[in-house]
């Protein structure tokens, strides 16, 4: 897993002492690895494959000035497939202990990048890492177990260039939930409610993910509170961007504002999700299959969202479709397409 998809921080185990947990929380502070060196100087092959694999054209990337796109900043440091060799002894024991004591799966659930000063082919990458922090046993609907956060700070040069965080969670698969033995009944200590009235209640709901809200795309969502879709737009070219972006793509300005899309737009082009079934993705419980498309929308940007009020075999490319904003938890609402004929 964003970079992208998240996982939830979960709900605090409580009840009986976490004497782990204890042990655990010593090691915050302490080192995870000291002076590691990039295994490569920033390079323009590297930074070319980048910018091919994502698509991004911006300038600033190419020729005699050419610098690094700062979303790179972690790929100074990776150790390749050969893997790290300049772990810590701390960060080795901290993940025995939770090895040891049956936490032994592991997912990404988000990282955090600062960047301080652009990298340039040629800058030669060292790096520390220390060890944030450890939370609380958390339950998740992965499993149970520790969310670790560990901080890089980059330098070229010697000079301080950036600052990576990185979150995993350290955790205990949830036992799949068995079904009852044929014949069996469960002991009820109330009347049996239907559907409608479960979901009055707000019982045996499935919520969706949340989206990941930082201080790059915190406005965009804000405008969806307020039944707006908002476009960046920079402030030197006036060139539009989305998804919200710190900067220009086309010219790396860093001040912009925002236009309100009018709602209109095309599907540019879809696919159509199968999955087992997850009732938090289907208005009628189903949960799937469903289109996923990528929107033209009128103003000329890009994004992808649901199509809605059609059948999810009859979404075409070209098809015209709507703006729409769809409630689907008391916390949680989405900007849609609504498909329509033509």
């Amino acid at each position: 897993m964003r970079e992208g998809e998240q996982v939830p921080e979960g709900r605090q185990v409580t009840g009986e002492p976490d004497e782990l947990y204890e042990r655990l929380k010593a090691f915050e502070g302490r080192a995870a690895a000291t002076a590691g060196t990039g295994k490569d100087p920033v390079n323009e092959p590297m930074i070319r494959h980048w910018c091919e694999a994502m698509g991004d054209t911006n300038p600033a990337y190419s020729g005699p000035e050419a610098i690094a796109p700062p979303t790179m900043l972690q790929a100074w440091t990776m150790g390749g497939l050969s893997g790290h060799t300049d772990r810590s002894a701390a960060y080795e024991e901290l993940f025995g202990l939770l090895d040891g004591a049956g936490y032994t799966s592991v997912v990404a659930t988000d990282c955090e990048q600062e960047y301080l000063r652009p990298l340039r082919p040629g800058d030669r990458i060292t790096f520390d890492a220390v060890i944030e922090s450890v939370s609380e046993r958390k339950t998740t609907r992965l499993g149970t177990g520790y969310f670790v956060t560990t901080r890089m700070d980059v330098r070229a040069d010697g000079v301080r260039a950036g600052t990576h965080r990185f979150r995993i969670l350290k955790y205990t698969p949830a036992a799949p939930k068995r079904s009852a033995p044929k014949g069996s009944e469960s002991r009820r200590t109330e009347p049996r409610r239907t559907g409608p009235e479960r979901a009055a209640r707000g019982e045996g709901r499935s919520l969706r993910p949340r989206p990941v809200i930082n201080r790059d795309n915190a406005g965009f969502w804000q405008g969806v509170a307020e039944h707006r879709l908002l476009i960046q737009r920079c402030g030197d070219c006036a060139t539009l961007r989305f998804p919200w972006l710190p900067g220009c793509n086309a010219c790396g300005c860093q001040e912009w504002d925002t236009v309100e899309a009018s709602g209109e737009g095309t599907v540019f082009s879809h696919v159509v999700m199968h999955h087992p079934p997850f009732p938090a993705f289907g208005a009628d419980g189903a949960g799937g299959p469903y289109a996923v498309a990528l929107i033209e929308l009128a103003e000329g940007v890009r994004m992808v969202s649901n199509v809605i009020g059609v059948p999810y075999d009859k979404v075409r490319t070209g098809m015209p479709v709507r703006l729409e904003f769809l409630r689907t938890d008391p916390d949680l609402e989405l900007p849609v397409f609504r498909g329509g004929e033509g």
